[in-house]
């Protein structure tokens, strides 16, 4: 068996170098391009991942290290005292699963209300004709591009004082204004949503709809029965990204949900609570160490994205099937 197998590569390698000086040099030096290439790609994307999860790794490596090893030069990545206790004083400044609860009902209802209006709004950009339609698709294009930090005044002053029928309500700390910018199809990333779906529902036959028509079916139940179920790609993707960037979202969530504990608004405050918690435990006023601090802070923002770590690894297949499938149609 092993003599055949000799025999076959030694045969192998002689018709190559005989092809090879039958093509004048042509095959080696096809041959050795292709894999010069190849060795290229990996390291480059080697490189590439390698940036994006070296700080992650980081994090993880000054999360499990005790005080005294984040001042030893000696270490690098691997610590010499494993601990977990940086783990569980960030959990509990941080109250960990009362705002991880909130934030994953908080992401949810977002998006599923974002992903729903902006469906709609794309649907109707994309088969119907209204006066000014290319205005306002513009301002569609301008929510893409014009950060929301911009109207920020604007909106704390609209929803601190809401005029609800001559009577001024205080909006502010409670889940009504967001979901009512979501409503609006004003929420986080909106006109991004709506750009997506109306470019998909383009890449639709109308005939579907003309025949829709024919049967007896509105412009809503054509919507709801022969689009939404052909738009489940789309759909799955916006939701998707939707959930991530509410999930990390601080802006939105400072400015209106301040009364609601989530996890983007927890992390902002760890290391202030971290250093009033050495000083209850050391009966003063004490300066938290910056590199412990740090450290308290690499492992609240791991505590952070481990769940989408998570939904990403359950969720890859049909994320990545989605996005094949799409195809923005321009």
């Amino acid at each position: 068996m092993t003599n055949k197998k000799e025999k076959k590569a030694v045969e192998e390698k002689r018709s190559f170098w005989e092809r090879n000086e039958a093509s004048g040099g042509v095959l080696l030096k096809e041959t050795s391009k292709k894999y010069l290439i190849s060795i290229f790609r990996g390291i480059l994307l080697f490189g590439m991942c390698f940036m994006i999860i070296q700080p992650i790794l980081n994090k993880f490596s000054f999360s499990f290290m005790a005080e005294k090893d984040l001042y030893d030069t000696t270490i690098i990545v691997v610590p010499k005292h494993f601990s977990v206790s940086n783990w569980r004083i960030s959990a509990d400044l941080m109250n960990y699963w009362t705002a991880l609860f909130n934030t994953i009902w908080v992401s949810a209802l977002v998006s599923v209300i974002e992903v729903f209006m902006c469906s709609l709004v794309g649907y109707g950009f994309s088969r119907f004709q209204f006066p000014l339609k290319k205005f306002w698709f513009f301002c569609v294009i301008l929510i893409i591009v014009i950060p929301p930090q911009t109207i920020s005044t604007s909106l704390f002053l609209h929803f601190r004082y809401f005029n609800f029928f001559g009577k001024q309500l205080n909006l502010r700390g409670s889940m009504v204004p967001y979901l009512l910018m979501c409503l609006g199809c004003m929420g986080l990333k909106n006109g991004l949503y709506i750009f997506m779906i109306r470019q998909f529902f383009l890449g639709f036959p109308f005939e579907l709809e003309e025949a829709a028509y024919v049967d007896g079916c509105g412009p809503f139940a054509t919507f709801f029965k022969i689009m939404i179920p052909g738009a489940k790609p789309i759909l799955t993707s916006c939701f998707l990204f939707s959930f991530v960037w509410q999930w990390t979202d601080s802006f939105y969530t400072e400015l209106f949900l301040g009364k609601i504990k989530l996890l983007s608004t927890q992390i902002s405050g760890l290391t202030e609570r971290f250093g009033q918690y050495l000083s209850a435990i050391n009966g003063g006023s004490v300066v938290a160490p910056v590199a412990y601090s740090n450290a308290i802070l690499s492992t609240g923002v791991l505590l952070m994205i481990i769940p989408l770590i998570i939904l990403y690894l359950f969720c890859q297949r049909l994320f990545v099937e989605s996005l094949a499938s799409t195809g923005v149609k321009m």
